[in-house]
């Protein structure tokens, strides 16, 4: 049953109001399905949020059914696995991409590229919806459409902070052609709850890909390593995040030549530096369950040792998802390597199964200070609750001193 809560104020009734609360992760769903009164655009924190376009913001219930701020549920199919921190799956084991470029370029492996790769060469999938490096601003990301397979290599590696995949979801829709999404998994969320109310995207919609994720900064991050470097964004011509190895290096190039990197541990060592959003904080699926593959980075402790070939953990969670993997095994795009039971997964994701755990509280928290959550189904969440007091009594101050609110954009001109 759908965890509804006893108050309909429980839950968010507006999109002003997810994102006023913030709950907002600005993954465009709004800009896609009414583009007449919303428009994603940055706030001064570096977040995208949807600016009201039209003089009646409060316009969206169709929207908010499916908007990861004010809904999040697992799939719904029965799987021969099930597992209280990870959920229902097929198979958990490592893999990687067999062609050796996709596996150096890609973040980890090269599993969601090589699917992605393996869809468009078998014509399962006319077009990819995924996300790309903003060419006119490659600091930043914009949802972008591939229909070739060279496309979707040059596009390959991951891609830190705000990320607006959905708002060509109904581009990609009104294509009427086969076509699978690669993206986050609160935007798994959205596209499996809004193909239960859109006949045409459940007709084309081939698959759902996800990485495993854990959280996404606002821009201020990557900004903050720019400043470092004395560079200004508009002098930006390269920004990769990770790849070329695994994890790679971050590297900024800019106009007159000039480049520098960093390691992916000095990016990321200081996690009170990592400007996580909101909702992220709160994310109920960060292992991807509304999804049919989720890929994952496999470093015991979620640690970094060095650069190594390229691996991932894949989990497949629906039978769409395992019939995919067995067949990029097959075609040979993918390697197959050994079993991952879930224990073991908790420790190469510990920090997903503390989020899971502590989840719960932290909800109580912010309900305890007045301010709404999402609606969850089958992501276990009551059923993980530690009780634990310090999550919540931290939740419900940062409420309080107003840590989650945020400000609905309006458009200038």
């Amino acid at each position: 049953m759908m965890q509804t809560g006893r108050v309909h104020s429980r839950h968010p009734t507006t999109i002003a109001q997810v994102v006023e609360s913030g709950l907002c992760i600005g993954c465009g769903l709004c800009e896609a399905l009414a583009p007449e009164r919303w428009a994603m655009t940055y706030t001064p924190e570096g977040r995208l949020r949807p600016a009201a376009r039209s003089s009646d913001p409060e316009a969206g219930l169709e929207i908010l059914a499916a908007c990861p701020g004010a809904v999040a549920r697992a799939h719904s199919e029965d799987t021969p696995c099930d597992d209280m921190i990870w959920g229902r799956y097929h198979r958990m084991e490592r893999t990687w991409a067999a062609d050796a470029d996709i596996r150096f370029r890609a973040a980890s492996g090269g599993l969601l590229t090589a699917l992605g790769v393996h869809l468009l060469r078998t014509g399962r999938a006319k077009f990819i919806l995924h996300c790309e490096a903003d060419p006119e601003a490659p600091m930043r990301t914009r949802w972008c459409i591939s229909d070739t397979v060279d496309q979707v290599i040059a596009r390959a590696g991951s891609r830190y902070g705000p990320s607006d995949t959905l708002a060509g979801l109904q581009v990609a829709v009104d294509r009427n052609e086969p076509f699978a999404v690669i993206a986050k998994p609160c935007d798994a969320g959205a596209v499996r709850s809004r193909a239960k109310n859109d006949a045409d995207l459940a007709r084309n919609l081939v698959c759902i890909l996800v990485m495993v994720c854990g959280g996404a900064s606002d821009l201020g991050k990557s900004q903050a390593l720019l400043d470092d470097y004395g560079v200004a964004e508009s002098d930006v011509t390269l920004f990769r995040y990770r790849g070329y190895g695994n994890p790679g290096a971050t590297r900024v190039e800019v106009k007159d030549g000039r480049a520098w990197q960093c390691t992916y541990g000095d990016l990321w060592a200081d996690e009170a530096g990592w400007r996580i959003q909101s909702r992220c904080k709160i994310c109920p699926d960060a292992n991807g369950e509304a999804a049919d593959i989720a890929a994952a980075d496999t470093w015991p402790g979620a640690n970094p040792v060095g650069e190594d070939a390229g691996f991932n953990g894949i989990i497949t969670r629906t039978e769409c998802g395992e019939a995919l993997f067995e067949e990029a095994v097959s075609a040979g795009l993918l390697v197959r390597g050994e079993a991952i039971a879930p224990r073991e997964f908790d420790d190469l994701q510990p920090h997903q199964v503390r989020k899971k755990r502590a989840l719960a509280a932290r909800l109580r928290g912010i309900l305890e200070a007045g301010s709404p959550i999402y609606a969850h189904e089958g992501l276990r969440i009551d059923e993980l609750d530690g009780r634990d007091a310090d999550q919540q009594d931290a939740s419900r101050a940062r409420v309080v001193a107003g840590r989650f609110s945020e400000t609905l954009p309006t458009l200038k001109g």
